[in-house]
């Protein structure tokens, strides 16, 4: 397990064990689509792909998925917003900021989510715009 900061990554409160920290290391599981957006964020920050794949659905789960990439920098989450479908869907819309080898991105994207067989959010996939 890598160093945990602080102050959480993700912006949604100010220290990380009360914000996504609860999700990533305490395995709580997150209560709607936006709180599992900005721990899935800081699980990027923290390079921590098992929670990501755990948090991913399977049937669209990149196979060489690897959050341990040293050559990105995050930078920030906007939430831009957070639609409830229906009690088993809801979408996230947001923007990450991220650098990588000093050039400085931005990660425009509105995800879906939805409940699996146990009840718990899980990330299916996304658009991405400007691409």
């Amino acid at each position: 397990m890598s160093t945990r900061p602080l102050e959480c990554p993700c912006g949604g409160a100010p220290r990380y064990e009360a914000c996504c920290g609860r999700f990533i290391d305490a395995h709580a599981a997150p209560a709607n689509a936006m709180e599992l957006m900005r721990s899935r964020y800081t699980a990027y920050v923290l390079g921590d792909t098992a929670y990501l794949r755990a948090t991913w659905d399977e049937r669209t789960c990149p196979p060489d998925l690897d959050a341990a990439d040293t050559g990105t920098r995050w930078l920030g989450l906007q939430i831009k917003r957070h639609t409830v479908i229906d009690a088993s869907h809801e979408e996230v819309e947001f923007v990450a900021r991220y650098k990588v080898g000093g050039r400085a991105h931005r990660l425009h994207e509105t995800s879906r989510f939805t409940r699996n067989a146990d009840g718990r959010w899980i990330y299916v996939d996304g658009d991405v715009k400007g691409k």
